[in-house]
This record gives C-alpha cells, structure tokens and sequence, in this order.
C-alpha cells in the first residue's frame, strides 16, 4: 500500500504556542501511524510568502490574532491558491467563529477546550484528507509538491520527456514522466489515450466527430482512428456505472 505524505502547517505568532501544538500533533500522529511532514510558522506573512511562491500543504493550523496579516486575512488569502487546503483555527478569541465558517475553515478549536476537540478535528481533517486521495494526482520533487484533483484535468500532452497537465481553467503544470507511466499512475478509467501524444479526461469529453475529439472549453484533439471505438467505449463504460 503506498504510503501517503500529509503536509502539514502550524501558524501561531507565539513560539511556545507552536512547540506544544507541533509535539501535540506529532503524538497523535504517531498513535495512528500517519506520515506527516511538519512546517512552522511564527509569522503569518512568511506562511503567505510559501504559499504564494507554490509551497503546498493539506492542513494548516492557525493562530486568528497576529500581528502582520491576522489568520482571517491569512485563510482568505491562502484558499485562492489552495482551495482544497483544510484549516483548523485554535485561538482563544470565539467573537470569529461564525466568520471562520463563511470562509469555508474546516474547523474551529476555541483553547478553553483544545483537550476536547483537537484530536478529533485534526483526525476528522486527515480522514477526509486521505479519502480524496485515490481522486488525486501528485508530483512530489526535491523543491516542489502539487497536488491535482482528477476532476480538475482537462487533458494531458506529451511535450519532450515532460508531460503537461492542462486544467479545466485553462492552468498548465508539468511532470518529467511519459505519457504512458502517468496513466498508470492515475490508475482510473477516467483517462484515456486519445493518441500516443495526448489523454484525454473521459467526463469532460463532450463530442466526438470527424476524427477529432472535442472537450469542454471547445479544445478539440485529433484523435486516430484506431483509437475512436476505444475512446467510444471508455466513455460508455465511465458513464454507465454513474448512470
């Protein structure tokens, strides 16, 4: 069973703050046998810096009140390059809890009670976390994690040894893997081979015709014959077992 890194942020202006949430966090990891890998953060702005510059994390847990750009600002900030980032707020101030909500925060821990509702909210985040994971594509390197969900891949194209993912928002990224060893690492009927240089995501092919196949967003792939029926097929089976 492949083993699945959970990349983890802990953000609190107070040092000792973040030495007793990270030792917290690394016991209940270690209890339920979960990978993690811990980042820390004394100042919110440094966090903001990371993010914007690619850096990616599953679950950040955050101060509210700090100094610099407070945790509201912060997770408003963060979820437009990170919408499906979890964020747990631990803070002593409840006055934002209905705030938190409207920013779609996962959870909200008041510190009065962090015995109560830590454990849970962080094993709650991670469960989730892991359920999307067979729905997600991930690049791991040396300097660089991203993680894709499959609904948002539009199509991929072969492009030297590189293959490129081009997103439903028109957004690319790439891998320095073939064509061929990243459907199998995608692992779903969801992607097919329209022909030796592209795939194709199966649920946003919307017509095919005349040679071609045509995707959501008008972007049209010249498909091989030999290649129609068994596109013609996928597309059945996909559909007919969500029918």
């Amino acid at each position: 069973m492949e083993i699945i890194m959970i990349y983890i942020a802990i953000c609190d202006d107070d040092e000792k703050t973040i030495v007793q949430l990270r030792k917290r966090v690394q016991m209940l990891l270690k209890e339920n046998n979960i990978v993690a890998k811990i980042s820390e953060y004394s100042q919110s702005r440094l966090l903001q810096y990371d993010v914007q510059e690619g850096k990616y994390f599953d679950l950040i847990l955050s101060d509210i009140e700090m100094p610099q750009i407070d945790g509201m600002k912060l997770a408003e900030y963060i979820k437009k390059y990170l919408p499906e980032v979890f964020i747990i707020f631990i803070t002593s101030h409840t006055k934002y809890a209905i705030d938190a909500y409207e920013l779609s925060v996962f959870r909200y821990v008041p510190k009065h009670i962090i015995d109560k509702k830590f454990d849970h909210a962080i094993l709650d985040a991670i469960k989730m976390i892991n359920g999307k994971s067979n729905q997600i594509y991930s690049i791991t390197t040396p300097t660089r994690v991203e993680k894709i969900p499959y609904e948002k891949i539009l199509y991929m194209e072969r492009e030297g040894k590189n293959t490129i993912i081009i997103m439903k928002d028109g957004s690319k990224t790439h891998v320095r893997k073939s064509l061929s060893t990243v459907i199998k690492e995608l692992n779903s009927e969801e992607f097919v081979f329209v022909d030796r240089g592209n795939i194709a995501n199966v649920r946003n092919i919307v017509k095919i015709k005349d040679g071609s196949v045509e995707l959501e967003n008008g972007v049209r792939l010249w498909a091989s014959r030999s290649r129609i029926e068994e596109i013609k097929k996928k597309i059945s089976e996909f559909w007919g077992e969500r029918i």
